[in-house]
């Protein structure tokens, strides 16, 4: 396998301006600095609020000591998710269909360039699908297959899990009950929200960067290995523009998966925190800025502190 190479790194050197706006905006969000968080409220046992990445790369899915303490201390593990198991997935997508594929005539191909839709079939069929499949997807599903890195599969491959899946192992070796702020068809049902204009947008500019995605997972390893996070978003606008893609195009995954499922989180983790003692492990990603999770249970009336 060939050396990665953090694509903001590269950016740095190649595109000093653009790296110097990206992290410009990284700095000026929020609540970047942590993603272990305390969570306290008078006559409340404290709670952890933990930013988590669906990677299993060790630097990311390693457990410090003050994770696996706050997990110990807790009466309850909440995840996005309580079952992320294959079984569960498969289930879950096999009752939306619509929500995966297309069901009204349209095709995938009809909105690519040869070459984009070459690229596709080859994406679909990496991840152990027929690519004569690829018409009927829809884009953001594509856009996901093609976020995962080939580095990635092969670990899994190897039987290691992402971070999520490790939090859910320490819950279980102490015993503590698993539960979800979400379900899967939650989750499928915001990914597929998103307007089809943005998505096929979204998936072109992933087409652009076919050839990187191990470049692209180094990226967000050292993002979260850094604390830097907060120049996920900025980044993603940043290769966009280099494609000739107006943000605009970003901005109902912007609203659909973060800023309103950040609210929905919010929601169904109070009655959770009201108990005290809880430990929440989400998608780094909804943590920072003015709508992220940190700032939302902030308005809630909890005090939260970073923690590392």
């Amino acid at each position: 396998m060939r050396r990665r190479v953090a694509k903001l790194a590269e950016m740095q050197s190649k595109a000093p301006d653009v790296y110097s706006q990206v992290m410009a905006e990284s700095r000026a969000l929020p609540n970047t600095e942590a993603m272990l968080w305390k969570i306290e409220k008078p006559g409340l046992a404290p709670s952890y609020l933990f930013g988590t990445m669906h990677l299993s790369d060790p630097r990311v899915a390693t457990l410090s000591p003050a994770v696996k303490d706050a997990i110990a201390h807790s009466k309850s593990v909440t995840l996005e998710v309580a079952d992320l198991s294959d079984k569960a997935v498969a289930a879950a997508m096999a009752k939306a269909a619509a929500l995966i594929v297309y069901t009204n005539g349209k095709s995938l191909k009809g909105a690519l360039s040869d070459d984009e839709y070459r690229d596709v079939q080859k994406i679909v069929a990496k991840s152990g699908m027929p690519g004569e499949l690829a018409a009927m997807m829809k884009p953001w599903l594509v856009s996901m297959l093609l976020a995962t890195s080939d580095c990635e599969r092969q670990q899994l491959a190897a039987g290691k899990t992402v971070l999520d899946l490790q939090v859910a192992a320490e819950a279980q070796k102490a015993g503590i009950e698993i539960t979800g702020l979400e379900t899967i068809e939650d989750q499928l049902s915001a990914l597929a929200a998103v307007p089809d204009d943005q998505q096929i947008a979204m998936l072109k500019v992933g087409l652009k960067y076919i050839d990187r995605a191990d470049d692209m997972t180094e990226t967000l390893v050292q993002m979260y290995a850094k604390r830097q996070i907060g120049a996920a978003m900025p980044f993603q606008l940043a290769l966009a523009a280099q494609t000739g893609t107006s943000p605009s195009a970003f901005d109902g995954f912007k609203k659909t998966l973060l800023i309103d499922r950040n609210a929905k989180m919010r929601n169904a983790a109070l009655p959770i925190l009201d108990k005290g003692s809880a430990f929440i492990a989400v998608g780094a990603l909804h943590l920072p800025g003015p709508t992220g999770l940190v700032a939302l249970l902030r308005e809630s009336g909890f005090t939260v502190t970073a923690v590392e």
